[in-house]
């Protein structure tokens, strides 16, 4: 793009053009005229008063003279100023002029009042001159009216001096104001670029960088804590997509390598339709197992993914509990375990019926799958004042030391659960329901299997 002849385009240094260069410098230079209005009215306030006290007091002097002596004293305060301030008369009943400089008393002046402000003129050598003063007025006893006043002119000269302060103040005030400005603005803008190459270097893959915190609890720092708390998950969540895809890609090419191999060696060895159908029937077994797989990671994404609360309700506990027992309870006989319930108390909960349905349910499953013959699995509501808890226990092996957390990882299987039915992925969708209702699971280690879901009370 040309540019016009003539004209020279300068581009701003980039401090200069942030807000808070602006706003820090027009702020500063508020300050100072709202500073210096201060003190005029404070400095413009104090001399009026000091006036005031001077004229009453004058005026109560001059009034306590004896009559003879009382106009030598008037003469006496007009003939000690040379800056034409001062202003006094003394009247007769009538309202004549009897001394002073002062043409005649102002007539909105109150007689025997405080020191008020009054329109005046005063006479001299120099003639006529209407001004603003303020003035006193005192009836002696002899009927006479003494008036003091001075010239209030000294707020003018006051302005002045402040006006004349400004002047030389000003540009002094402003260079400081621009360098406070541009100093704030160049911090500010050096951690920004600071953090536009830190987040370059975590766009190109180094999750392991964090925003660096001074330690100083502003707000730089809090939002510091608040990206790096996210960075944290991010990482964590990328590792464990990381796990996931190795673990997919495993765990289905297992299954999958199996159906090839089978389905090859039946077109090839089979020789009769119900060798071919058997053949049929293990590939399709697998596929299950695999659409298995493919269904669970669905759902404990769509879980995960979810964020409304639209189906959540107070649920009874207790009545869910014993659904649960009672779902189980004939794949228990089958197994030859004994199944106990209780749900005595009347507890309640916030959540979504369904989904806490399918958390307590996968826990039963878990512990009907690795308990043998003959022994017990126990499903109880236990109620306290800020929380309740679902408990499941079992006689099974239960959980090594070394295994509790492992165990919460999708597809993860221990060497006690090789030869058992499953993919590894009931734990991890457990795990993503109660971390949707912001409940917790615990498994205890050891021999017999204790796994407990904390719910908060309702009211909480």
């Amino acid at each position: 793009m040309s540019e016009a002849p003539g004209l020279l385009f300068v581009r701003l240094p980039d401090f200069v053009r942030t807000t808070i260069f602006r706003w820090t410098s027009a702020a500063f230079a508020v300050c100072i005229l709202l500073f210096s209005a201060f003190v005029y009215w404070e400095a413009a306030a104090y001399l009026l008063a000091r006036m005031d006290t001077a004229i009453a007091e004058q005026s109560r002097v001059i009034a306590a003279e004896p009559p003879d002596r009382q106009l030598n004293a008037i003469e006496d305060r007009l003939s000690e100023d040379p800056r034409r301030i001062k202003i006094a008369g003394m009247f007769d009943a009538d309202g004549h002029r009897i001394a002073g400089n002062l043409e005649s008393v102002p007539r909105e002046l109150v007689v025997d009042a405080t020191v008020q402000t009054a329109q005046a003129v005063r006479i001299d050598q120099r003639g006529r001159e209407n001004m603003t003063v303020r003035a006193v007025a005192r009836r002696l006893q002899n009927g006479n009216v003494l008036v003091i006043a001075g010239h209030n002119g000294q707020g003018k000269e006051l302005a002045e001096v402040v006006a004349r302060a400004l002047l030389v103040a000003l540009p002094f005030a402003i260079a400081l104001s621009l360098a406070i400005g541009a100093m704030l603005s160049v911090r500010v803008q050096r951690r920004i670029t600071d953090l536009n190459a830190l987040v370059r270097r975590i766009i190109a893959g180094n999750l392991h960088e964090r925003i660096p915190v001074s330690g100083l609890d502003h707000p730089f720092d809090k939002l510091a804590v608040i990206a790096n708390g996210m960075l944290d998950e991010i990482a964590v969540l990328v590792t464990e997509m990381a796990g996931i895809g190795n673990g997919i890609a495993h765990d289905l090419r297992t299954p999958l390598t199996r159906v090839r191999i089978g389905l090859e060696r039946g077109r090839a060895n089979a020789t009769t339709l119900e060798e071919l159908q058997s053949v049929a029937d293990r590939a399709v077994g697998a596929l299950d197992q695999s659409l298995t797989i493919i269904t669970a990671l669905l759902r404990i994404t769509e879980i995960e993914n979810s964020r409304g609360r639209a189906g959540f309700s107070e649920v009874a506990l207790a009545d869910l509990v014993r659904e649960v027992g009672d779902f189980y309870s004939p794949m228990a006989e089958d197994q030859r375990l004994t199944l106990r319930v209780t749900s005595a108390c009347n507890a309640t909960a916030y959540c979504d019926r369904d989904l806490l349905f399918e958390a307590v349910a996968n826990l039963v499953d878990n512990a009907t799958k690795f308990t043998p013959a003959g022994g017990r699995v126990d499903l109880c509501l236990v109620c306290g004042e800020n929380e309740n808890i679902i408990r499941v226990s079992d006689t099974g092996p239960g959980i090594g030391k070394d295994e509790r957390e492992a165990v919460m990882r999708r597809f993860y299987r221990s060497d006690k659960s090789r030869n058992t039915p499953g993919v590894g992925l009931g734990l991890s969708l457990v795990s993503a329901i109660l971390k949707l209702h912001g409940f917790r699971l615990t498994l205890n280690t050891g021999p017999g299997c204790v796994a407990e879901i904390v719910c908060p009370t309702a009211s909480d």
